[in-house]
C-alpha cells in the first residue's frame, strides 16, 4: 500500500487556470460564498476538534483555491514569525483532512512575509497571480514559493534501524535522519552523504518511499530506505546528540507508546513516524 504521510494529498482544488485573471479573481472574491481562512498570530486558527477556521472576506490576497462545493477559499499573508516547536501542540489536534490546504496557506503565507523584495535588483516586489509568485515593480522579474528538497532516511543493518536525535529534540526521542539535498546532487547521492556525514557509516540500495510537503518554512521532506553496509558508527556531535541502532521489538515498543520503551517515537504528524510504522510492517 502506498504511505499517505501527514500534510500530503491534494487539498482544495488549486485551481491554477484562474489565478492569471485578477479580475476573475475579484470576481470570485466578492461571491456570497467566498471564505478567508482565519489566523491565530502565525498559525492558522483550528477549532476544537482541529478543523480550520474560516470567516467573511476582509484582506483576500492569497487565492488558495475552490473548496469541494466550489466555494473560494482565500487567505491574507499577515504578519509575524513562526516558532513551529512552540506550535506542535496545535498541529497534533490538526484534523488530517486539513492538513494539506493548511501546509499550502502556511507556506505560501511565510513566503511572502520573508520576499518582498527582488532577488535580482533588490527594489519591492508585489504579490501577482492569486499569491502564488510576486513580479519586481522595477525590474519585472517573477519570483516563485521556494521549495527545499530534505532527504529523511532509514538505514538498516542486520535486521536493525538507525535512528538519531538532535540537541532540540525533548527528551529520549529519537528520528529519521535528515538533511537538506544540495545542489548538482541527486536524492540517491544525498542520501549516502547524509549517512556518512552525520553517523559515519556507508549505504547502498538507496529506496524511494514516500514524500510529504513539510510547511515549516516550506520543505518537502523525500522519505528514502537504505542498506548499511555495516554497523560501525562515527556520530558528528556538531548534528546529533546521538546514533542508535534498534531492533524490531525496540520500534514496535516505542510506536505502541509503552512506558519502558527503548525511545520516544517522533510524533505522528512527522514523515519519520510513517516511515517507522511501514518499516515496522515490511
Amino acid at each position: 500500500m502506498p504511505l499517505d504521510p501527514f500534510f500530503s494529498g491534494s487539498g482544495l482544488d488549486r485551481a491554477d487556470l484562474l489565478r492569471a485573471d485578477e479580475a476573475t479573481l475579484a470576481d470570485l472574491a466578492a461571491r456570497s460564498d467566498a471564505r478567508e481562512l482565519l489566523w491565530n498570530g502565525a498559525l492558522p486558527r483550528l477549532d476544537d476538534h482541529g478543523r480550520l477556521g474560516w470567516g467573511p472576506i476582509q484582506s483576500p490576497e492569497l487565492f488558495l483555491g475552490l473548496a469541494p462545493d466550489g466555494s473560494p477559499r482565500f487567505s491574507a499573508v499577515g504578519s509575524g514569525a513562526f516558532d513551529y516547536r512552540a506550535q506542535f501542540g496545535a498541529l497534533s489536534i490538526l484534523d488530517r483532512a486539513e492538513a494539506a490546504t493548511c501546509a499550502a496557506a502556511l507556506s505560501l503565507a511565510q513566503w511572502h512575509r520573508r520576499h518582498r523584495f527582488c532577488a535580482n535588483c533588490g527594489q519591492p516586489s508585489r504579490l501577482v497571480r492569486g499569491g502564488w509568485s510576486r513580479r519586481c515593480q522595477a525590474c519585472s522579474a517573477e519570483h516563485f514559493p521556494r521549495v527545499d528538497p530534505v532527504v529523511i532516511m532509514l538505514a538498516e543493518h542486520d535486521g536493525r534501524l538507525l535512528l538519531g536525535r538532535q540537541p532540540q529534540y525533548p527528551p529520549g526521542r529519537y528520528s529519521a535522519l535528515a538533511g537538506f539535498v544540495e545542489v548538482g546532487e541527486n536524492i540517491e547521492a544525498a542520501v549516502a552523504r547524509e549517512f556518512h556525514e552525520e553517523a559515519g557509516i556507508t549505504v547502498r540500495d538507496v529506496r524511494y518511499l514516500a514524500s510529504q510537503p513539510w510547511p515549516f518554512p516550506s520543505s518537502l521532506m523525500i522519505g528514502c530506505w537504505a542498506e548499511a553496509i555495516d554497523d560501525r558508527l562515527t556520530i558528528d556531535t556538531t548534528e546529533l546528540d546521538d546514533a542508535r541502532w534498534f531492533s524490531r521489538e525496540e520500534v514496535a515498543s516505542a510506536l505502541a507508546g509503552e512506558p519502558d520503551a527503548a525511545f520516544l517515537p517522533p510524533p505522528p504528524f512527522a514523515i519519520a513516524r510513517t516511515l517507522l510504522e511501514w518499516w515496522l510492517d515490511a
